[in-house]
Order: structure tokens, then C-alpha cells, then sequence
């Protein structure tokens, strides 16, 4: 059966295709719906893909029983019930990188035509008058940039920034020492110092609790006399209460918002009545170029998630780190634990009660995905797999009193080796306890090998089905074994022999 993919919101057609050329997909491009009719219809999709304009509640994530992927084409996810996909182990998977550069030009090009007054001067033009004398501008250099979120937005501001010959100061706790030397960025220690020395004040950052008003009415009143404040982010970090009353003061020297609490703003909003603050649409993101980049990007990781398990673009798959051979690792880690659980169950497991995952040290900051992934083996025999992976693995083995834990050391002396450690209750008083190792090693271009299963030492492919027995070491085991699987009609491909 094909997958099935719901695109809407307008993607742009060359994401689209990427999907379209694929074989196993049935793809359904259709406008924005309402949201009754995507209920209705969502039940048949293994996967979404839109934009901000159709909002993917809890209600809906739950009707689709079919759905492993919503894919966003844009930065935000606001609009995505985060909680219920990561429960029902739906990735989410947006483009964070697609419209980097569009938001960064708009917020200088919106910056400038505050500073020198172009929409005034636009106006008054076509309407037929010359007033050159009522409209002296500023200038951006020599100034301070405040950049508050040194992400990939910030730093892309951050680097234009040093060509208008600005000091440019950042404030992101996330974000090492290293980045901000190497963007020539001078690193606020708390964000009230970079509030008491920024001219020019401006926020990328994602919506969180942890943002959500994070602009209000005491930052604002550390801003300099005169200062200008821009929020292109999301509508929300900066309190736009605490902001009119600035305004309405006259402190401060204007304000760029191309977001906002509400969407659409309408006309009633005092902010529209100010000469002093330029407001946009929520067109950060709307080039040509971006809208194209965006597509192109969420519709090649949903098309990689629903064809090769690939969730190493997932919001929600909390992995821990960007390391060599990391998808390789991972599904190691996973084969690996299902090659475990299943010899457990032969060897008279009734229940893995226990999960372990040993990395050496250049897997070791990956070691939270992998120990996911190992539980997404371990469940994969009593759940259905589709809905057991990286994203809620963890919390679904936890509900069920698996034991999961991680380490360092102790397994075989590889590059990017590790070993999935399976404890499980015994079928009788005398095997209360049953335990077993399996290990492998990843390889950066994309292959996994078993090097290890229990005792023995081996060096196995773990792909298709995959057959382990034990025998005592005399002559002719291997020609029997053969000779059965061949009565059987069984074909095999590899033959290794611990």
C-alpha cells in the first residue's frame, strides 16, 4: 500500500514534485481546508504537510490513525499540538533553515525605512508633493544591534550587521562562547546588559513559555531614550501593551513588527495609527526564494521519515547531538535491541524489565537518542511499530516499568561502536532473572554491522530476516542447516558462523 501524504496551505510546487517522484507516495495537493473537513479526511494520511494556515490540534493528530509525519514548511510550529504528536509518536518536522536569509534582509530593509522614513516619504510622493525638508533620516552605523536569540536568524542578522559597520551585541544562553567570537559578536552576560546599551533591539527567538512576554514593561524601560525595537519572531515576546505605553511616551524612537499576538492586525489596533512603528504582514518568510527553500526542505524530510524511518529532522525526537553516523547509530541501536528482546523471548523472558545502552566516547552525546531507539526495538514486537520511535519511545518503555539507563566504556574497541544490555524477568523461579548483550558498530556511510551477540563475537549486516541459532561446534552443521531452510524454500543470503 502507498503512503499517502495531504499537502496544503500552498506549498510550492518544487517541494511538492520531490514528492510526486516518488513511487510509493500518493500525494493530495489541496487548498487551506476547514478544519471540519480535515478531520474528516485526515484518517486516510500517513503524513501532512502545510503551512500556518491549518492548525494540526490534538483532535486531529488523534484521528490519524494513519499519521507518522506533519511537516511544516516554515520555521514556527505554533500551530502543531507538540505534546499529543510526541505521545502518539508523530514526528514534527519544519524547515528551520529555508527562509534564514529573507528574514534577515526584511529586518534590515524594515529598519531603514523606519530610520530615513520611507514609508512617509513613498506617500507623500505619489501624492504629488516634495517634502525633502521634513524628512531627516538616521543612520545605522556606528550604532549598537542588540540581537536577543543567536540562532540561525540571529546570526545571519548578526553577520549583515558588520557590513552596515554597527557594534552588534548578542544575548543567548544557548549558545557558546565560540559562535558569538567567531560572528564577532560581544556576548551579554543577562539580557538587561544587552538592553542598557542596544540601539536598535531585536528578537529570534522561538514562542515559548520560557519567551512569551519576555519583552514587557521593565526590559523596555532599560532600553536608551530614542531606542528602536523589532520583532519579526513571533507575536507575543514582546508585550505590546508595554510597548504602546513606551511609544505613547515618546521614550522610545520607534518600533518594526512584522508579528503579532492576534493574526490578522486590524485596523482598530492602535499600533496602526502610529507614524513611529512600520508594520508588516507576517511576510518574513515570503519571498520567492524562501517559500521554494522551505517546501524543498520539510517535503525531502517527510519523505525521508516515511521512507527510511529517518526522524533525525524531528522536533519532537530530541536527539542529543549532530555526530558522525548518527542514522546509522541509531538504527543499530534499534536492531540491535530487537535481536536482544527476541532471544530474551526464546530463552524463556517473559518481560524486559531493564534497558542499557553502553557508547564509547564519540557516540557518547548521542546517547540519549540511542537509548530511544533501543526502546523503539524493544516495544516493536508488542506494539505497533509505526507508532513506537525515537519521539515516544521513552516515555510509552517508562509507562510500562522498563528500567532505561546509559553509559560509556565497556564496549568493543571501534569507531562509533555500542552495546544494547537487555534485562528480563525468567520464566520460572530458578531464571528469575535473564540477561543479554547485543553490540555493533555504525559506519558513516549509512551501513550497521552486529559484532557481538551474547558471548560470541560475529560480523553480521542485521537487514531482512535474520536467523540466530546456537549448535554444538562438529562437523556438518552448517549442510544441515542449509539443507533445511532449502526444503523449506528458504533462500540465504549470508552465512556466518560465531
Amino acid at each position: 500500500m502507498p503512503f499517502r501524504i495531504l499537502v496544503t496551505d500552498e506549498i510550492d510546487p518544487e517541494g511538492v514534485e520531490l514528492l510526486r517522484a516518488v513511487p510509493d507516495f500518493a500525494v493530495d495537493e489541496v487548498p487551506t481546508l476547514p478544519t471540519a473537513e480535515v478531520l474528516e479526511r485526515i484518517g486516510a494520511y500517513d503524513a501532512i504537510i502545510g503551512r500556518s494556515a491549518t492548525r494540526i490540534g490534538a483532535e486531529l493528530l488523534s484521528r490519524g490513525e494513519r499519521l507518522k509525519v506533519v511537516g511544516r514548511a516554515g520555521v514556527g510550529v505554533d500551530n502543531v499540538a507538540m505534546d499529543a504528536a510526541t505521545e502518539l509518536g508523530i514526528a514534527v518536522i519544519n524547515a528551520p533553515a529555508g527562509n534564514t536569509v529573507a528574514v534577515a534582509e526584511l529586518f534590515f530593509g524594515a529598519v531603514i525605512a523606519l530610520l530615513r522614513g520611507l514609508s512617509r516619504a513613498d506617500a507623500s510622493m505619489h501624492q504629488g508633493r516634495w517634502e525633502r525638508s521634513t524628512l531627516m533620516g538616521r543612520e545605522l552605523k556606528g550604532r549598537t544591534l542588540g540581537i536577543v536569540g543567536v540562532g540561525r536568524i540571529g546570526s545571519a542578522v548578526a553577520q549583515r550587521a558588520h557590513a552596515f559597520g554597527m557594534e552588534v551585541a548578542g544575548f543567548d544562553p544557548y549558545v557558546g562562547a565560540e559562535r558569538f567570537t567567531a560572528l564577532r559578536v560581544r556576548r551579554a552576560a543577562a539580557l538587561g546588559d544587552l538592553l542598557a546599551e542596544a540601539d536598535i533591539l531585536t528578537v529570534h527567538t522561538p514562542l515559548t513559555d520560557e519567551t512569551r512576554g519576555m519583552i514587557g514593561v521593565a526590559e523596555l524601560s532599560r532600553l536608551k531614550d530614542g531606542a528602536v525595537i523589532a520583532n519579526l519572531a513571533r507575536g507575543g515576546i514582546v508585550d505590546d501593551a508595554a510597548l504602546l505605553a513606551e511609544l505613547e511616551s515618546e521614550r522610545l524612537g520607534g518600533a518594526v513588527l512584522d508579528v503579532f499576538v492576534r493574526e490578522p492586525l486590524t485596523g482598530e489596533h492602535p499600533f496602526c495609527s502610529r507614524s513611529d512603528v512600520l508594520l508588516t504582514p507576517h511576510i518574513g518568510a515570503s519571498t520567492r526564494e524562501a517559500q521554494r527553500n522551505v517546501a524543498v526542505d520539510v517535503c525531502a524530510a517527510v519523505r525521508d521519515a516515511l521512507l527510511d524511518g529517518d526522524l533525525t529532522r524531528s522536533l519532537n525526537a530530541a536527539l542529543d547531538a549532530d555526530v558522525p553516523a548518527l542514522a546509522s547509530a541509531l538504527r543499530l541501536a534499534r536492531r540491535a535491541a530487537v535481536v536482544a528482546r527476541s532471544l530474551l523471548s526464546e530463552a524463556g523472558g517473559t518481560s524486559v524489565t531493564s534497558v542499557v545502552v553502553k557508547t564509547g566516547d564519540d557516540l557518547a552525546p548521542a546517547a540519549r537518542a540511542l537509548l530511544s531507539a533501543a526502546a523503539a526495538g524493544v516495544l516493536e514486537g508488542v506494539m505497533d511499530a509505526g507508532r513506537v520511535n525515537l519521539i515516544n519511545a521513552r516515555t510509552v518503555a517508562e509507562a510500562r516499568g522498563i528500567t532505561l539507563g546509559r553509559g560509556t566504556g565497556g564496549v568493543a574497541p571501534h569507531v562509533r561502536a555500542l552495546e544494547v544490555r537487555l534485562e528480563a524477568e525468567g520464566g520460572g523461579e530458578a531464571d528469575a532473572h535473564l540477561e543479554i548483550r547485543v553490540g555493533g558498530v555504525a559506519a558513516v556511510d549509512g551501513a550497521a554491522r552486529l559484532t557481538r551477540i551474547g558471548d560470541f563475537h560475529v560480523d553480521v549486516v542485521p537487514r531482512g530476516t535474520l536467523l540466530v541459532l546456537r549448535n554444538d561446534d562438529v562437523p556438518g552443521v552448517i549442510g544441515q542447516v542449509g539443507t533445511a531452510l532449502g526444503e523449506a524454500r528458504f533462500n540465504i543470503a549470508e552465512y556466518h558462523q560465531a
